[in-house]
């Protein structure tokens, strides 16, 4: 039996459609198999401990004799070198910042208001210790310099006045925290596997995350420039394709 043409040609037409329709659903199947993936967090934290304390001394000398007032800013500069010393923090690492010399009489209503001190000088000892234990302890007893006539105003700069603690190791452990978190989201994704029957496949994205240094005391109102015991955070996020 001999097919005529148009026939011959409407069967293989079919066929092609055919083959072509399981090699279309062959495609998409693998397509959807490959956007199979879990998307999960790893976190690394360590106890770190501050290296570097920066502790802003703010004087303010006040009166009507400007050469009187400047002398009095010397001897508390002294009583305060002195301080530093007795509680064993170099003084060599102390700098001498923001001098300033303010005069009432270049605004006569607000003397006239006020009808104190023309002169006020304010001057800056910059405390900075690779000893923050040591200036921690100091800070402590702050007030035997009040008792000794030496006036202390807080600033904007550093906060309310008190020590400010650095951790500068940030870089020494980056890489370990990095294999920590990235490690603990893989058995993360691995148990998510695992529960739904899923074998883990490759790593689909993956994102570091921000180093954080936090206070080792993480409460309302505890802020971490103040505490020399810190915790550092790192949260990576890590997507796995999931296979058959």
């Amino acid at each position: 039996m001999t097919l005529d043409r148009p026939l011959l040609n409407a069967i293989v037409l079919s066929v092609g459609l055919v083959v072509a329709g399981v090699f279309v659903g062959r495609g998409f199947a693998t397509g959807r198999r490959s956007d199979r993936y879990v998307t999960v967090k790893g976190v690394s934290e360590r106890p770190a401990r501050a290296d570097l304390a920066l502790w802003p001394l703010r004087i303010v000398v006040a009166g009507n004799d400007l050469p009187a007032a400047y002398g009095r800013l010397n001897s508390q500069l002294t009583l305060v070198r002195t301080f530093l010393a007795h509680n064993a923090i170099d003084t060599t690492q102390v700098d001498v910042q923001q001098f300033s010399v303010s005069d009432a009489a270049a605004n006569q209503i607000r003397i006239a208001e006020s009808g104190g001190s023309r002169y006020v000088i304010r001057q800056t000892l910059m405390v900075r210790s690779t000893d923050p234990a040591k200036v921690a302890a100091a800070s402590q007893h702050v007030g035997q310099l009040v008792q000794a006539g030496v006036v202390l105003s807080s600033g904007e700069e550093y906060g309310a006045g008190g020590p400010t603690f650095v951790f500068t190791g940030l870089n020494s452990v980056k890489p370990a925290m990095i294999a920590e978190a990235t490690s603990r989201a893989r058995e993360a994704a691995t148990q998510f596997a695992n529960d739904s029957h899923s074998r883990l496949g490759g790593i689909r994205q993956a994102e570091q995350g921000v180093f954080v240094i936090l206070p080792r005391d993480q409460a309302a109102g505890v802020q971490e420039q103040s505490q020399i015991d810190k915790t550092v955070r790192v949260v990576t996020t890590v997507q796995y394709f999931l296979r058959d």
